[in-house]
């Protein structure tokens, strides 16, 4: 698979998934030991709750817009910054509902298998900025690392 044959399946698995809700299209372009480990969850998520958990967010955010900022590829990985952009209207991951538009950054390295297809999605939030904009407290580098 090429470089550019990766990029493109993984902003279709964005579209499909996180912009669509089309998960069970989207699920089709990950392997069967497909993982999705995150900045905000504390255990790895198979296929399936990785869907849940997917459809959970859009629900709570049904304006939710997800933005490519940046695709780059290189052997069998794909490394994407996004933007998600929306307003929480039902409480999502534990934060509240809120009427502000949300903008949140999003770090995300894909790893594909040998028959081309999707099988880790190891993402990073900037959440400090995303409490921020909520309106909550948030804590700096430096007082994180003091004792």
């Amino acid at each position: 698979m090429s470089l550019d044959d990766m990029k493109r399946l993984v902003r279709q698995h964005i579209d499909l998934s996180w912009n669509k809700g089309r998960l069970a299209l989207a699920e089709q372009l990950q392997s069967k030991d497909f993982l999705y480990k995150s900045s905000f969850i504390s255990r790895p998520f198979n296929s399936a709750t990785y869907c849940q958990m997917v459809q959970n967010i859009r629900e709570a955010m049904p304006d939710l817009e997800v933005v490519v900022e940046e695709c780059i590829a290189e052997g069998n990985k794909v490394v994407t910054w996004c933007t998600l952009i929306g307003s929480i209207q039902k409480p999502a991951l534990g934060y509240p509902p809120s009427d502000k538009i949300l903008s949140i950054s999003a770090m995300a390295f894909w790893t594909f298998n040998s028959l081309g297809e999707v099988q880790e999605i190891c993402t990073m939030f900037d959440m400090e900025t995303f409490r921020a904009q909520l309106g909550l407290s948030t804590q700096h580098l430096a007082e994180k690392a003091l004792p």
